[in-house]
């Protein structure tokens, strides 16, 4: 492209805006409009990910010990669960430290366990966390045979129905997200197509004088262009505030929910709104043009 043809379509796509002004706020808008409602999704979707990997990754399974066991024992029953594949930590728990715990569980009726007295039924055990929570039923059968593990529990009815719960989130979530961006390039394209509508007789003018198709095209494309990053800005702006105000508001109730951080989380789906906004606006001037090319 000749510099002083890349002038003019700047030149003309200033002009268009100038000329347009009422369309090409209506496009902005709705631009703007339809990518916070996708930004929104985006977030919500990345967040139930989030927590998805979280909840996934609290999946503990608890060897119980035989009762009897030395500390060498119980130290080589450490190194043996150690040598497995995908093992993140074992910690142990005494018999003690459970029935503690066992207590501050049950709150308020921890009288139910006055009838044991002084004697603690309760078996020494370790708490295996996994790196991968995938491996957790494969890992707890070779921890059951392991010599000195009374038994491997990981509640499989639980974990295979937290498994289904977040695969279905995921799936969700992305066809959700798909589903909106089509939605989006549809009213955005159809938006533009009010613009280029409005200056058809100059399209077919230029195109009887002997103008090219793509020289036609390119300050339209260029136009959408500069429409989607306004309002891929004016998206990625707004997404930014109403995202702060509702960790905000989260934190301030479940202070430990793990929600995506805001920075640099932030920057990437604002920096792909705007990317989005151009690409959309391109593709949506590109889309409209068709039919008016036809002369």
């Amino acid at each position: 492209m000749k510099l002083r043809t890349g002038e003019y379509f700047v030149r003309e796509v200033a002009i268009s805006l100038k000329r347009n002004n009422w369309m090409s706020f209506a496009s902005v808008g709705t631009v703007a409009v339809s990518l916070f409602v996708l930004g929104v999704f985006l977030i919500l979707v990345l967040n139930m990910n989030r927590l998805a990997n979280s909840l996934e990754s609290q999946v503990q399974i608890n060897v119980y010990l035989e009762d009897g066991l030395s500390r060498g024992e119980r130290e080589d029953v450490f190194a043996d669960i150690n040598e497995l594949k995908g093992i993140q930590s074992v910690e142990f728990v005494g018999k003690e430290e459970a029935l503690t715990r066992l207590k501050e569980r049950l709150g308020d009726q921890r009288y139910l366990l006055d009838a044991l007295g002084e004697e603690n039924p309760l078996p020494d055990s370790f708490e295996v966390t996994m790196a991968d929570p995938q491996l957790v039923e494969t890992t707890a059968q070779s921890i059951d045979k392991i010599s000195g593990v009374e038994s491997a529990k990981y509640g499989q009815d639980v974990v295979e129905h937290l498994f289904d719960i977040t695969r279905l989130m995921r799936i969700f979530g992305l066809i959700l997200v798909l589903l909106l961006a089509g939605a989006t390039l549809f009213i955005i394209s159809n938006t533009i197509r009010l613009t280029v509508f409005a200056r058809r007789k100059e399209i077919a003018i230029m195109k009887y004088v002997g103008a090219t198709d793509w020289f036609i095209r390119w300050p339209f494309i260029l136009e959408g262009m500069v429409l989607g990053l306004i309002g891929g800005m004016i998206a990625a702006l707004v997404l930014r505030s109403f995202y702060a105000a509702m960790a905000a508001k989260i934190y301030g109730t479940l202070a430990f929910f793990p929600l995506m951080p805001q920075y640099p989380f932030m920057n990437y789906v604002s920096f792909a709104l705007i990317v989005s906004g151009m690409a959309i606006g391109m593709t949506g001037s590109a889309i409209s043009l068709k039919r008016f090319l036809k002369v």
